[in-house]
């Protein structure tokens, strides 16, 4: 008998092989895609995009009103302000229409929406930079005008993101039994979302893609999140939905954020603390952050002196008991490097002394040394907050100058008596400190406040006011000294200048210069309230009291 052949049965075991797994693997991924998978990727992802948002528009707010507790304190109620308003939306929208693609279509418009932000921002720091020259106060109106644009644009993503959760949990009850486990699940996944959003956008998004790159990528996650529900139940009108998405979100990238004052843009670029531009205007080049409320630095190429509150620190040292010689000035650190005007001031007048200039924000440095000749071989550059780098040195210094600003805001921790004492450590028996303070023509609040602080520390304060102007903000300069020394002190070294700069700034300033003998209160790390005094002058400025 001749035996049947084995390939018939062969090929019929190796289909049904091949049925097998293709069953396995459809049922696999109906399983990996399902319903309550979709809903539950969903709420992640806004979480994840809500609390980016949040983080992502305080770049916008601090570009306006700095970063300050004020600040954040008015974004984080907005933000929770609209989320509870979609909490509640959420639910009754849920309870009425039960449509999984309901969700899925207000997840999509939450989406579109943040990408609108970026393109819709410039308008209003155009509406701010616009109300006056470089460095003036911010017009009350406008400042408002932007608070109110910015509550606006967040509105409706952020509310219709609030919805999410409530309409999903709706969606997930499926057994009353299971309704904890349930509200349990979707509230987890949303916080876990959220804490990751945290964490992502400002240690990834913002420094690599930029803000208005950050907002559209948070727009795309929560778009796609939504297409995992809109693509299979909107069957032809899923092209509709691709051609609204792709056609808008570009908006965003065509965003133009005009530069803060008239001039040739040398440089515009924005790090994890600052937008910041270079612009030049004839000779002069411009180091300004943000909205361009305050100069950081000048530099001109074919000057010495710059005509501003810069040219002050350097009679910081004539303080010291005379005959005083600018000899006896060896080394310097410099809180507040930005474009090098002080230290390149330093070293014109004083020579190739030390100079330690530490600065946070490193796209400020390299700006600097692009374009402001931040490159004298005697200067070192620390990227660091001041006070943290103090407190890791040892090294002594004959003269600190601290011109930490984002004006018009001085950062609190750099005005307390605590900050001083650690500054004192740092200075040789005749070292000195002096610190830049912003103040109306007469409102001398802030000034009075960081110099009585200053006096709690010091044997002697000195003030050095700018001489007057029509200009809205003016500066003092705040001058400590480690030994005792007497107000005579600085006219009698005056006497003995010699370098032609340098007795020029003095003799200017010699009718501006006044010992401080206190009142006020003493600023401490544990109640430090600069923003308030800040806001209390600019308010005053505002109804009229110069």
């Amino acid at each position: 008998m001749t035996p049947e052949p084995l390939t018939s049965t062969s090929a019929g075991s190796a289909e049904s092989s091949r049925t097998i797994i293709w069953k396995q693997s459809r049922k696999w991924a109906t399983n990996l895609m399902s319903p309550q998978l979709k809903v539950k990727i969903l709420v992640f992802a806004s979480g994840f995009v809500s609390l980016g948002v949040e983080i992502t528009a305080s770049r916008l707010m601090e570009r306006a009103f700095g970063s300050t507790l004020w600040a954040w304190s008015t974004l984080i109620g907005l933000i929770l302000s609209y989320l509870s308003l979609g909490y509640l939306l959420g639910g009754k929208l849920a309870d009425k229409f039960p449509s999984p693609a309901l969700l899925y279509r207000l997840a999509f418009l939450a989406g579109l929406f943040t990408g609108f932000i970026p393109f819709a921002a410039p308008a209003l720091f155009t509406l701010i930079s616009s109300t006056g020259p470089a460095g003036s106060l911010p017009n009350f109106i406008s400042l408002i005008a932007f608070f109110l644009g910015m509550a606006l644009l967040l509105a409706v993503p952020v509310t219709l993101m609030g919805s999410i959760s409530p309409f999903a949990l709706r969606l997930s009850i499926r057994d009353i039994g299971e309704a904890g486990e349930s509200g349990g699940t979707i509230f987890a996944l949303s916080t876990v979302g959220s804490i990751l959003g945290t964490f992502v956008s400002p240690f990834i998004l913002i420094p690599f893609l930029g803000t208005t790159r950050t907002f559209l990528a948070l727009a795309l996650i929560l778009i796609a999140a939504s297409f995992l529900g809109i693509a299979p139940s909107a069957r032809g009108r899923t092209l509709l939905y691709l051609l609204l998405a792709t056609g808008t979100l570009p908006l965003g990238l065509k965003a133009k954020i005009y530069p803060p004052a008239r001039g040739q843009v040398l440089f515009e670029g924005e790090s994890p603390y600052n937008y910041v531009w270079v612009i030049q205007s004839g000779q002069d080049i411009y180091l300004m952050l943000n909205e361009g409320f305050g100069v950081q630095s000048l530099y001109n190429p074919e000057e010495v002196l710059t005509g501003g509150i810069w040219d002050s620190f350097l009679l910081a040292p004539l303080f010291n008991p005379p005959p005083f010689s600018p000899a006896e000035v060896k080394s310097l650190c410099l809180i507040g490097l930005a474009g090098g005007t002080i230290s390149r001031l330093y070293t014109q007048i004083y020579g190739p002394i030390t100079i330690d200039g530490v600065e946070i924000d490193p796209l400020v440095v390299e700006a600097a040394r692009k374009f402001m000749a931040l490159d004298s071989p005697n200067l070192k550059v620390a990227i660091d907050d001041g006070r943290h780098y103090l407190s890791r040195s040892a090294k002594i210094y004959d003269v600190i100058a601290v011109d930490a600003y984002r004006p018009p805001y001085i950062p609190y921790h750099l005005t307390t008596r605590e900050f001083f004492q650690e500054v004192l450590k740092h200075l040789s028996p005749r070292g000195v400190v002096a610190v830049n303070v912003a103040h109306t023509p007469s409102d001398y609040r802030l000034v009075n406040a960081i110099a009585s602080t200053m006096a709690s520390v010091f044997p002697s304060v000195y003030v050095i006011d700018e001489p007057p102007s029509d200009h809205p903000i003016a500066n003092s300069l705040i001058v400590g000294t480690a030994s005792e020394t007497r107000p005579e002190n600085f006219p009698l070294n005056v006497a003995f200048v010699e370098n032609p700069y340098l007795l020029e700034v003095a003799k200017r300033a010699l009718p501006e210069v006044k010992i401080f003998v206190g009142g006020s209160s003493i600023l401490t790390d544990d109640h430090a309230p600069v923003e308030h005094l800040t806001h209390l002058t600019i308010l005053d400025y505002l109804r009229g009291k110069r």
